[in-house]
């Protein structure tokens, strides 16, 4: 088939949206023609050399961004960014209007950003439309909010009123109405769906690892060694939870054990000071912010990832830890809650921060008491990351699906 995919972000070699846009376009051209929209200035380079290292005879790029506002990289993840994303799916219609002309596509599909309070305006092409998954519709739990300094409150505040406006938005309506498929990566996130006017979707998580990434991480040995090290990985973010993880270390009182912190953001010094009045500072270790290898390396040296991430729609982490072999333990929310299962790790449920802690204290003692658990853990997620989270997997699906909805009569206005 000819396929049309929307990939605002897309990067051979990286994570994140980045990685989701590359990684989609690179299986589906597999199977597939490609035609892919993305922007000049974050990638183009990258993408060219890659593809003159690794020709892709199916893969085409179709580069464009706003004539009046090229360079999109200026203000980083910034609300600006987030303009500029706007008005490019606006753009990005007319371009694939065009072009639809030219190739004549059987489909489109929107890949990144993963974002379900914007448009995809390529929806309103005459042929069936597939949009996401798309994620962005978890919230951190109000009881948690106690915990939230000013900054970060009204963080969360602005947040909740970004999305609000997207979900009220005409387009952002239209491209739920005008879509033959439509994905979301958590169950948070379905539900807004709905209320916005889906009559069906699917939860599908968005992340994946390369069978080249699976089989680095499927080398490290399962450690039954002591003390047990607990790891965090990830920017150090009041909603990414590393408060209530360092809590609950604390509160396990294993005197032997280590809890390494991968990372770096403004959370940091408040995380030092955490520990320190809690008595642990000796035993909980900040690494800092390092390369993806070295992390994976430090990963390797650990017994179980700690995830308690109060809203997130992907949680990469939770599929390396568990490609590695590592028992996860992870809040009963957003991505890590669809990842992560009762056998490959322990989902806490969110309901208080003080009962969050506890009982991720307890799995904690678990864990650290019985090595036989982290092993059938370890193995447990090893398998579950094959079967469900390489991206050849998510291209065999994409595939079928693509195959299904081709066949439908594209909604008309």
């Amino acid at each position: 088939m000819k396929v049309l995919i929307s990939a605002y972000s897309c990067e051979p070699g990286r994570g994140s949206e980045r990685g989701v846009g590359w990684n989609v376009a690179r299986e589906v051209a597999r199977r597939h023609e490609v035609w892919v929209l993305t922007r000049p200035d974050e990638s183009k380079a990258a993408i060219e050399a890659e593809l003159t290292v690794n020709p892709i005879p199916n893969l085409h790029f179709v580069y464009f961004t706003l004539p009046f506002w090229q360079d999109s990289l200026r203000w980083g993840q910034s609300g600006a960014m987030q303009i500029h994303y706007y008005l490019w799916q606006i753009q990005a219609y007319f371009v694939a209007k065009k072009l639809h002309q030219e190739i004549g596509f059987d489909l489109a599909h929107h890949v990144t950003f993963v974002k379900y309070s914007a448009p995809s305006l390529l929806s309103l092409l005459p042929i069936p439309f597939i949009w996401g998954p798309v994620g962005g519709g978890e919230s951190a739990p109000a009881p948690f909010w106690k915990d939230f300094g000013l900054k970060a409150r009204c963080y969360e505040l602005a947040r909740n009123v970004v999305r609000g406006i997207g979900e009220h938005d005409p387009l952002v309506r239209l491209t739920v109405r005008q879509s033959a498929v439509v994905r979301a990566t958590t169950e948070d996130t379905a539900q807004r769906l709905y209320a916005m006017g889906a009559d069906t979707v699917q939860i599908v998580p968005e992340v994946g690892l390369l069978d080249d990434e699976i089989d680095v991480l499927s080398q490290y040995p399962i450690l039954d060694s002591q003390p047990i090290r607990f790891i965090s990985m990830g920017r150090l973010l009041h909603w990414k939870g590393y408060h209530l993880g360092i809590r609950a270390f604390a509160q396990a009182k294993l005197p032997d054990a280590e809890y390494w912190l991968v990372g770096d953001g403004p959370e940091m010094d408040n995380l030092k000071s955490l520990a320190r009045e809690l008595g642990v500072e000796q035993q909980v270790k900040f690494w800092g912010r390092l390369p993806r290898e070295a992390t994976l390396e430090q990963l390797s040296q650990c017994h179980v990832l700690v995830h308690p991430s109060l809203h997130d729609s992907g949680g990469w982490v939770c599929i390396e830890a568990m490609a590695a072999g590592r028992p996860v333990i992870c809040l009963d929310l957003g991505g890590p809650k669809v990842q992560v299962t009762e056998k490959t790790g322990f989902r806490i449920a969110a309901n208080w921060p003080e009962q969050s802690v506890q009982e991720m204290a307890i799995a904690m003692q678990k864990l650290a008491a019985d090595p036989l658990l982290r092993v059938q853990m370890g193995q447990a997620g090893r398998q579950r990351v094959n079967d469900h989270f390489s991206w050849k997997v998510v291209g065999d699906r994409l595939n079928a699906l693509y195959q299904e909805t081709a066949h439908r009569t594209p909604i008309t206005i």
